[in-house]
């Protein structure tokens, strides 16, 4: 259900944005003044400059997938190494106990025979 709310989402986005480069690049969508990214002076309609936009935000949240999946995954592997030293634990407690078990069995036995 998340996937198809996302994927409608994700097409609704795609419309709009195409929609506002298509609808502002006549010639009565010039920009007025030019503006200046990192000493480049970018030229154009308001159509170009939500395009450069739509661009920006598309790098961006592809930076924060990236992130958010490095984080997710580094922190599911920390929870298997610790589920794994919890079994390891767990198996080591269970042999001690037996092994403790067989060595008073062992000293009761032939004190049972002595007895008889």
């Amino acid at each position: 259900m998340i996937v198809i709310l996302g994927l409608v989402i994700f097409i609704a986005a795609v419309v709009v944005g195409v929609a506002g480069v298509l609808t502002n690049s006549a010639s009565g969508h010039e920009l007025t003044g030019g503006f200046s990214l990192f000493g480049h002076e970018m030229i154009g309609s308001t159509g170009t400059l939500f395009l450069y936009g739509i661009v920006v935000g598309a790098a961006a949240l592809f930076g924060l997938i990236l992130l958010l999946t490095g984080v997710r995954r580094r922190s599911s592997r920390r929870g298997s190494v610790s589920r794994r030293g919890l079994r390891q634990s767990r198996g080591d407690t269970a042999s001690a106990g037996r092994g403790g078990r067989d060595n008073l069995v062992d000293q009761r036995e032939p004190a049972s025979v002595l007895r008889q």
